[in-house]
């Protein structure tokens, strides 16, 4: 990018509103109560908007939005899928998983294993998703973002990775799950609303407007795609939502760990509500701004075209061809507060698990708070500090295969025993060691059939396949084992009578507050879309 520049205004606009996210941070770490409940779960006082900012901000990062927009550009509308495919996993979450969470008042998802099923399943859960986000989901995040804000401002690497790193930590550590959330929300501001200005600047320069793309390439502006598209195969998408997308959003400590903050279950349910709605514009940030990017290049002919692989380098191109001086800082700040919302949450979900999970149940069983809330700090740090020296092994290895493989590998084992213990009273403790243990083998078995045999097959369509028979294995070692006392999984085998109490709250609430009615209309919308990009 020759001649990508910023002016003092836009590194003025980064500065300012990269310090204040970190003041902010800084303010609500001052409020909190020093306490076990009070650093980790934000003493379970958030608000719905809060929340549904937080579950946005978490799950969008740096190397998402230059993929996501690559891949648009390439391919075309398809790949919105994976940001508007949330409602099918959302409508799980509401119906099964958040009210199993909050009736049971769990605090983190080994807690959960633990008490459904024993000790050694928290136990496994723990080890392997700590390796997971220290190893498989920070170090791409660190290294993209920092090799993105790089390539864009000419500043070193290493440099911007320490910076994320420093900045993120200074808030993080010192204000636990209240600093993440409210830094969470205002970076979610940051982030959308930079992004949707921008994407509108950039679709005026396109005579026409969004008619005229359509036009010129019908065929791009489709969501479905037939199963073998490589992309996102619509059929793929439909078994992840019961697979490694609801592992994601559901069982993975640092998504459900937003839920969990609630201060009341109409705060969790309307969070999760709130966040599928700001879903419906997110494409206009992470996905869209590609089909501008070919239309500007490719029908217009106005630059060399990016395709057939480069890609990436839409985003840069576009912040380069279509952003003023102030916007591009806007935008770029936005990156920036996406880079470290990721990186904060991910770090407190390290310190939370490790805490409660891991050395008071281990090592310290009558840790006071504060003993554990410094070992959460201090864990929190090393895990950015081993994440950081990690990242460069990305970039050998490539951001989105990396990222890939490894949640799918985490997810299927975890997901299948959950999933297997909240519908069928029969699941053992047994069958669930063997299904944490024996899910990584079939995974690892599987992708070594497929690599040794030449098989091309979508990594959803592995996971499905590897979760299936996970759930089978599961199945049948319960069936010939001990199975669990009732009294221990009563609590935690899903009931009808939830949805009547659980979607309900205790303070009455006039109608337009309604959960199904919010439900409602976030399910019309989404309809909407589909039926109208089909």
């Amino acid at each position: 990018m020759n001649n990508f520049h910023l002016t003092g205004l836009d590194i003025a606009i980064i500065v300012g509103e990269t310090l204040l996210v970190v003041i902010i941070g800084l303010i609500a770490a001052r409020k909190i109560k020093r306490t076990t409940e009070g650093y980790f779960l934000a003493s379970g006082k958030m608000a719905w908007y809060l929340i549904g900012a937080a579950f946005v901000a978490t799950s969008v990062s740096s190397e998402q939005i230059v993929g996501t927009i690559g891949a648009a550009y390439k391919g075309g509308m398809a790949i919105a899928n994976w940001e508007w495919w949330a409602l099918p996993t959302y409508l799980i979450m509401m119906v099964f998983f958040i009210p199993l969470y909050l009736r049971n008042k769990i605090l983190t998802v080994p807690d959960l294993l633990n008490r459904r099923f024993g000790p050694a399943c928290g136990g496994i859960y723990s080890v392997v998703i700590l390796i997971g986000y220290i190893f498989v989901f920070l170090p791409p995040v660190i290294y993209g973002g920092s090799l993105t804000l790089s390539e864009l401002t000419g500043w070193p690497q290493g440099y911007v990775m320490a910076g994320i790193v420093l900045v993120t930590a200074s808030y993080t550590l010192l204000g636990g799950l209240s600093s993440v959330m409210w830094t969470d929300a205002v970076q979610c501001v940051m982030l959308i609303g930079g992004g949707v200005v921008f994407y509108f600047v950039a679709l005026n320069h396109i005579p026409g407007g969004w008619d005229a793309m359509v036009k010129a390439a019908p065929e791009r502006f489709h969501l479905y795609q037939p199963p073998s598209d490589t992309e996102a195969p619509f059929a793929g998408l439909v078994l992840a939502s019961f697979g490694v997308f609801l592992f994601y959003q559901s069982s993975n400590q640092v998504m459900i760990q937003r839920i969990l903050s609630a201060r009341s279950k109409w705060d969790g349910y309307m969070g999760l509500i709130f966040s599928g709605f700001i879903n419906i514009i997110r494409p206009l940030v992470t996905c869209l701004i590609g089909l501008v990017v070919y239309h500007w290049l490719d029908i217009m002919k106005e630059g060399p075209s990016l395709l057939p692989d480069r890609q990436d380098s839409a985003f840069p191109l576009a912040l380069q061809v279509f952003a003023p001086s102030g916007l591009r800082g806007i935008v770029l700040a936005g990156f920036f507060a996406a880079v470290m919302s990721t990186v904060s949450a991910l770090s407190n979900s390290v310190a939370t698990i490790f805490s409660l999970d891991v050395y008071k149940k281990f090592f310290r069983k009558n840790a006071v708070d504060k003993e554990l809330i410094i070992t959460g700090q201090l864990s929190g740090g090393v895990t950015l500090l081993i994440a950081s020296l990690v990242a460069p092994l990305v970039g050998s290895i490539g951001l989105f295969k990396y990222f890939q493989t490894g949640v799918t590998y985490m997810a299927t084992p975890f997901i299948s025993v959950i999933l297997i213990g909240i519908f069928w009273r029969r699941a053992s403790y047994a069958g669930a060691i063997t299904g944490l243990i024996g899910g990584v083998i079939i995974q690892v078995a599987l992708a070594s059939y497929l690599i040794v045999f030449d098989v091309n097959l979508h990594w959803l369509y592995v996971g499905a396949i590897a979760q299936g028979l996970t759930m089978l294995l599961i199945v049948v070692v319960s069936l010939y084992t001990k199975p669990p006392e009732p009294v221990q999984i009563e609590t935690y085998v899903w009931k009808r009578n939830w949805l009547e109490t659980d979607t309900s709250d205790e303070i009455k609430r006039p109608w337009w507050q309604g959960v199904k009615l919010w439900f409602a209309l976030y399910a019309l919308a989404w309809c909407y879309i589909y039926w109208q990009f089909w």
